[in-house]
């Protein structure tokens, strides 16, 4: 199989004694790898019990891509390890002949990268793998399969409540703003901040309507009976009350109206935020620059040198361009932390989304502790050379997979949108706990 000194089987034997009175002659042949048919150098023992040079089952399964025992075609399962016992047994059993071997094994190019490719194989199974999967190869066990169950469970009831609570919660971004009821703009008030507390009951008490919103006008709020004397809270209302006009219905303001309006666009941004942020924010920078991205990027970079309220929420409302230092604080962080933005975005509507930003928030750390150990596997495998290929395939994956999702989104049964929703909303954090912890296992056990 690859050039080198054959060693001759009757040339060398070990003498061994079996007894006080007698002998036994150890052949080479006894050790003999059935590929090669040379002595065996990392002795790798398979499910069926058959050894084989470690390097001549590697160059079989590169050249076949199969996972099966090339003497009798049995399937392994797992990744084949070296059988310790033998290979201490033969190194001292027939030093010089190993020797020998390993010296031409090291010259010959094509063996070290068949070796190299089948290790790599090798870590990626064992990544690829749950860690209770290792204790178990045939199953995570009958508690993993229960969890499983019950989250599958879960999933099915948070999407079964939301969507029977759509027509309740999402009214108003569906109902036009002339048949709303005086409870309905009510209930619009409380949601432009908690500082309506103060006018929302003289609202309900003049029985305002939806058309009578319409014709408010900022001298009529000033007046009896609504009297908001703070300008700058006139200033919000009216503002709001634009945007309601213009749209003709109630702007969405948390994120569950904005899962009504945009059902795809939410899953959309919900996978894709997780999967490929910087890509994402590339898109909304492209497409959907003043619906989507300039709110983001004002809220999770704030101007900061700015005192005047007014300022801040002409800013925010009526969406002016970002100041330098916020595009500057913006790319750093795009660049090196695209997950910090997605954590700093949820922080800001802890108000609204307590439990939810929370498992955004956490979602996003646990999701900047497995890019940093991609990176780091890349720079351990001196690797970095292939990161342009690297984000042209994940470029590519990412583009088909969008695009089947928009052809195929018309089919999609509205129940099943909301169960993938709520799991990779409330679900995923857990999945990426293990595999924090499975990649910090194997870097300790590199490490040792």
């Amino acid at each position: 199989m690859e050039a080198g000194v054959k060693w001759r089987a009757e040339s060398l034997d070990v003498v061994s004694a079996a007894s006080p009175g007698s002998s036994r002659r150890i052949s080479i042949s006894e050790f003999s790898c059935h590929c090669c048919y040379d002595i065996l150098v990392d002795p790798t023992t398979l499910n069926c019990g058959h050894s084989f040079c470690r390097h001549c089952l590697a160059l079989w399964w590169a050249a076949s891509k199969k996972q099966e025992c090339p003497e009798c075609r049995e399937k392994w399962e797992g990744f084949p390890k070296v059988n310790i016992l033998l290979r201490d047994a033969i190194e001292k059993l027939f030093p010089d002949a190993i020797k020998q071997r390993k010296v031409d094994i090291q010259q010959n190019p094509d063996v070290s990268h068949s070796l190299a490719a089948f290790q790599k194989y090798g870590t990626d199974q064992m990544l690829a793998t749950p860690s209770v999967g290792r204790m178990n190869p045939r199953g995570g066990g009958f508690f993993s399969g229960v969890l499983t169950a019950l989250t599958c469970v879960a999933v099915v009831l948070l999407g079964y409540h939301w969507s029977s609570r759509d027509s309740e919660d999402d009214l108003l971004v569906h109902k036009p703003v002339a048949k709303w009821t005086a409870e309905e703009v009510t209930h619009w008030l409380e949601q432009l901040g908690p500082w309506t507390s103060l006018y929302k009951d003289r609202f309900l008490l003049e029985r305002v309507n939806g058309r009578l919103l319409l014709m408010l006008t900022e001298e009529d709020l000033s007046k009896a009976p609504y009297h908001v004397e703070n300008s700058s809270h006139r200033k919000a209302i009216m503002t709001e009350l634009e945007r309601v006009k213009t749209l003709g219905m109630k702007p969405p303001q948390n994120l569950w109206e904005y899962k009504a309006v945009h059902p795809g666009k939410s899953l959309f941004l919900l996978y894709a935020l997780k999967s490929s942020p910087r890509l994402t924010m590339l898109y909304l920078y492209l497409f959907d620059y003043t619906e989507a991205f300039l709110p983001f990027l004002h809220t999770i970079c704030p101007v900061q040198d700015e005192e005047d309220f007014e300022e801040i929420m002409a800013k925010l409302l009526d969406l002016k361009e970002p100041a330098w230092k916020q595009w500057r604080e913006f790319f750093v962080k795009f660049l090196f932390l695209p997950y910090q933005l997605i954590a700093e975005f949820a922080w800001d509507w802890l108000e609204v989304h307590y439990w939810t930003s929370r498992f955004i928030i956490v979602n996003a750390m646990l999701l900047s502790v497995l890019d940093l150990f991609s990176f780091w596997r890349l720079w351990s495998r001196r690797e970095l050379k292939m990161i342009p290929h690297h984000m042209w395939s994940h470029f590519w994956k990412v583009s088909t997979q969008g695009f089947l999702m928009a052809i195929f989104w018309p089919v999609i049964p509205h129940f099943l949108c909301n169960c993938l929703f709520y799991w990779a909303l409330y679900f995923n954090p857990i999945i990426n706990i293990d595999l924090v912890v499975k990649e910090l296992r194997r870097l300790e056990t590199q490490v040792l």
